[in-house]
C-alpha cells in the first residue's frame, strides 16, 4: 500500500479595507497578519514529507504558498484548477444590510442557491478541484503535497470527497483562514480526511481588527 497525502491549504488574511468580495480580482494580497498565518501553516507541516507545493494563480495564494515551499526547498507550481470560484458580485460589498444584496436589481441573480445562480456552478468547481487534487496526488505519490486554494473551492472539494451534496449554507463551511484540510490516500483510495487550524489564535486577532 502506498500512502499519499494532499493538504488543501486556504490562503491567509487579505488586506481588504473596503470589505469587498475580491474573488478573482488582481491586486488583493496578504495583510501582515496573513503573512503570519502563512508562516504558521508552513511551521505546522515543516516535519512532513512534502514534495510538491502547488498554488492557485491568485497573488494571495502564491504568497501563502511561499513559506511552505521555502521550508521544503521547493518551487511553487501553479494550477488554474485551484483558482477562486467565479462570482458576479466581485468588487462589491455583499455584507448583510449595507451591501449590494439590499439592491432589488441584484435579486435576479439569487434565484437558484443550488447551482448557484450568482457564480460558478458547484459541480464545475468540484470537477476542477478533483483534477487538481488527482494531478498533485500523482506527482507526490508516496509522499505529501500542499495545494493552496480558497475557501469555497476547498469546501466543495471536501463535500465531493465525502460524497455529500454540494449546495450548502456558507456559514457551515469548516475552512477558516490558513486552515489545512488533509486528504489521505492508500494507493488510489481515499481513507481519511482531517482538518486543522494552525492559526486559530490569530483568527481571534483578525476578527478584532475587522470589528475595530
Amino acid at each position: 500500500m502506498t500512502r499519499t497525502v494532499v493538504h488543501l491549504l486556504r490562503h491567509g488574511e487579505v488586506f481588504n479595507p473596503e470589505g469587498v468580495l475580491y474573488g478573482r480580482l488582481p491586486g488583493y494580497v496578504l495583510s501582515d497578519l496573513g503573512h503570519e498565518m502563512a508562516g504558521r501553516a508552513a511551521t505546522a507541516l515543516a516535519a512532513n514529507d512534502i514534495t510538491a507545493v502547488i498554488s492557485s494563480p491568485m497573488e494571495r495564494a502564491q504568497q501563502t504558498a511561499a513559506p511552505m515551499a521555502a521550508a521544503h526547498g521547493l518551487e511553487i507550481g501553479i494550477d488554474e484548477n485551484l483558482i477562486e470560484a467565479e462570482n458576479i458580485f466581485e468588487g462589491q460589498r455583499v455584507s448583510v444590510g449595507d451591501g449590494v444584496l439590499k439592491q432589488p436589481r441584484t435579486w435576479r441573480h439569487l434565484w437558484n442557491p443550488f447551482k448557484p445562480s450568482w457564480g460558478e456552478p458547484y459541480d464545475i468547481v468540484a470537477a476542477r478541484m478533483h483534477r487538481g487534487i488527482d494531478a498533485a496526488r500523482e506527482q507526490a505519490r508516496g509522499h505529501e503535497a500542499v495545494l493552496v486554494s480558497h475557501q469555497l473551492p476547498i469546501w466543495i472539494a471536501r463535500l465531493a470527497a465525502e460524497q455529500r451534496r454540494l449546495w450548502h449554507d456558507p456559514r457551515s463551511r469548516q475552512c477558516t483562514l490558513a486552515s489545512i484540510t488533509s486528504l489521505e490516500y492508500s494507493d488510489d483510495d481515499l481513507v481519511a480526511i482531517s482538518y486543522t487550524e494552525p492559526s486559530r489564535d490569530l483568527l481571534i486577532k483578525a476578527s478584532k481588527i475587522a470589528g475595530a
